[in-house]
């Protein structure tokens, strides 16, 4: 490894978390797992993959919090059984074999659903449709339907399902939970104003609109204890909707990040098309400065940080204090490793995302290095 990435190799800390290197795992939704939401062998050499390659984190795809609207997709995982906290064991386990940490993402699809087959409707902060269609390759088609307004009873179910798959994260052996608070599902669906038209305390205005993350936080937190990590990810553009930018830019940033910061959160995590660009404008803030400078507290980028010298420039001009590959990740399993002895970065291939359950047959062919 020349000098130039050596501080990409730095130990460091979120919480009482030690983690090798600034290399993360992004969470990238997979629909490999069993048609209840069981976690199963081919996710186990999924996630394997990426501890073996020397990433020192990983953060999980989006894991479903309840048997009632949370699920997005046909065969996404879930914390929301018994069942579902044994089969995520011997994949944290084989994580952590190698000195990586794991971290469970929750996810609360909202209205952004492909398929749930535990009810027949889906739930939004106000009775409206996610712009755009939905993905062929993970399932859905045609436009998303018409969301049901959720009620108050609704908001606190969700907020108490999210607490309760936290025990089961923190049952199943996971170093630490995310709540998925970006890409256009609920929590941040709360935050995208023609998706919440609310006039009570959960709308109207940026300090409403983020109450219930704020609850969610509160609620995880007081159920996890004061040492399991917990974090949050964030971001403007959606599935169905990548141009979306939050109305009042950067100072409106500001607020998000601010309140954020002041919360019992561990780390913010922040997506971006370029984790490096001005997200609210010319001359403005790239998420992660955002969120460093607003926030305070630890920061993982993600957005196109698969070459180095971009996730130098995250980290040294940007404030990041991690950087999260996705398709970088997926191309290169073993990215760290491949840094750190100067050797050639593999090209993404789009249909290993594309088709996410074959690509895991083919992840082997990209380890080069043991």
């Amino acid at each position: 490894m020349t000098d130039k990435y050596e501080s990409l190799f730095t130990e460091q800390t979120i919480k009482n978390l030690t983690l090798d290197n600034r290399y993360i795992v992004a969470p990238m939704t997979r629909v490999t797992a069993e048609s209840d939401g069981r976690a199963n062998d081919r996710m186990k050499q999924y996630y394997e993959r990426y501890a073996k390659g020397g990433f020192a984190a990983i953060i999980s795809e989006g894991i479903y919090t309840d048997k009632k609207h949370s699920q997005g997709y046909d065969n996404q995982p879930g914390l929301a059984t018994k069942e579902h906290v044994e089969a995520w064991k011997p994949i944290v386990e084989a994580v952590h074999e190698h000195g990586t940490k794991m971290i469970a993402q929750l996810m609360h699809a909202g209205a952004q659903v492909q398929s749930n087959p535990y009810v027949d409707e889906t739930i939004a902060p106000s009775n409206v449709a996610p712009k755009g269609e939905q993905l062929g390759f993970y399932g859905g088609s045609g436009p998303f339907p018409t969301a049901r307004e959720m009620t108050l009873d609704d908001i606190q179910n969700v907020i108490d399902s999210f607490a309760r798959a936290a025990i089961k994260a923190k049952k199943a052996g996971f170093d630490g939970v995310e709540i998925h608070g970006a890409n256009g599902y609920l929590l941040d669906e709360f935050l995208t104003d023609y998706m919440n038209q609310r006039t009570d305390e959960y709308g109207e205005n940026v300090e409403n609109s983020l109450r219930i993350i704020k609850e969610v936080i509160q609620e995880i937190r007081g159920v996890v204890g004061n040492k399991f990590v917990v974090g949050i990810r964030l971001s403007q553009g959606k599935v169905s909707d990548q141009a979306y930018k939050w109305p009042g830019g950067e100072e409106t940033a500001e607020m998000i990040f601010t309140t954020i910061g002041e919360l019992p959160i561990d780390y913010i995590h922040v997506t971006d098309g370029d984790g490096t660009a001005d997200s609210f404008g010319e001359g403005s803030r790239s998420m992660a400065k955002a969120a460093k400078d607003f926030g305070g507290k630890p920061v993982i980028a993600n957005g196109k940080l698969g070459d180095p010298d971009q996730a130098l420039k995250a980290v040294e001009e940007e404030g990041a204090d991690f950087v999260a590959l996705g398709t970088g990740a997926l191309a290169n399993p073993d990215t760290p490793h491949r840094v750190q002895k100067g050797l050639e970065l593999k090209e993404f291939d789009a249909e290993s995302i594309l088709f996410p359950i074959a690509h895991v047959k083919d992840m082997e062919l990209n380890m080069d290095i043991k």
